[in-house]
């Protein structure tokens, strides 16, 4: 009885010949197979593991403005947040990311392509290694420094999860980040940061209003995409907004000093977690403006 109990919670029970000599082995392979940003698990392998990373609707794109056409029929876009929604901060290795309660249709996005209301769930950054790249799409040839990406879905598909199926199921408002004047705004989120310098690291951040962010021009560029993450699943409508956000280059350093490395092991450095521009394919970027 023992011992079936010990196999049933996994403790080390005796084993003979070629399956105790496998499995260290085998738990070391799907080790490896974490993806990342790094040469052996970075963008060019994602495929490896998750498919959907060389399908045709791939984000993020190079933008070419000469190429894009103003679309007049393309809506004005509004938020209605509740600062009040924001929940946690999370250090989950890969980037930093802010949580929103959205149980219920409470920090909202409308208009623009859409076919009707999106309900924020999160928002994360890419950034680079130094200030001169770490945005994933690119306009005109320029990278900037970084981008925020606001992660909202279309609850007329009931679950954040089936949204991820639906083509319409997600719209990201993507905002570069320029290097410039401090900004007092993204100062209160980088403040938070001490309190999740390593993977694995949550807090409490609330009673925060993302729009506080967004520039005072909403020109965007929209076309259909995927996450620049895996799975890579292509149910996003990007809103790329033309104007940047300003930061200090003081900002980005503190952004810099998180790391991809949990408390007990040795410091790796949480930088150049972007994915670079896929192919375009046949797809159509449109503009808001002219």
């Amino acid at each position: 009885g023992s011992y079936i109990k010990a196999r049933a919670r996994g403790d080390s029970a005796p084993r003979r010949g070629r399956e105790s000599r496998s499995r260290p082995a085998r738990r070391k392979a799907t080790m490896a197979k974490e993806w990342g940003y790094a040469s052996h698990n970075g963008p060019d392998h994602w495929h490896e593991l998750f498919p959907n990373a060389k399908g045709e609707n791939q984000s993020p794109v190079e933008l070419h403005t000469k190429d894009i056409r103003h679309d007049p029929s393309l809506q004005p876009w509004s938020v209605s947040y509740d600062g009040g929604s924001a929940k946690t901060i999370l250090n989950n290795g890969k980037t930093c990311r802010v949580v929103f309660d959205d149980t219920y249709d409470r920090s909202m996005l409308r208009g623009g392509p859409l076919p009707g209301p999106y309900r924020l769930r999160q928002f994360h950054l890419h950034w680079g290694s130094s200030d001169d790249h770490g945005s994933e799409h690119t306009v005109d040839g320029v990278k900037y420094a970084a981008e925020l990406h606001l992660v909202h879905w279309n609850p007329k598909y009931n679950t954040f999860k089936e949204a991820l199926k639906q083509r319409d199921g997600i719209a990201v408002i993507g905002i570069f980040l320029k290097i410039g004047r401090e900004n007092g705004e993204f100062q209160i989120f980088l403040d938070a940061l001490d309190k999740i310098k390593t993977k694995g690291k949550e807090a409490p951040f609330t009673k925060f209003d993302p729009s506080c962010l967004f520039p005072a021009c909403r020109d965007y560029w929209t076309y259909q995409g995927s996450f620049t993450t895996p799975p890579c699943e292509e149910c996003i409508v990007w809103l790329l907004l033309k104007e940047p956000m300003t930061v200090s280059s003081d900002q980005m350093a503190k952004l810099r000093s998180l790391l991809s490395s949990a408390e007990n092991e040795p410091p790796v450095p949480l930088v150049s977690n972007w994915r670079p521009p896929q192919p375009i394919n046949n797809r159509v970027v449109r503009a808001s403006f002219k």
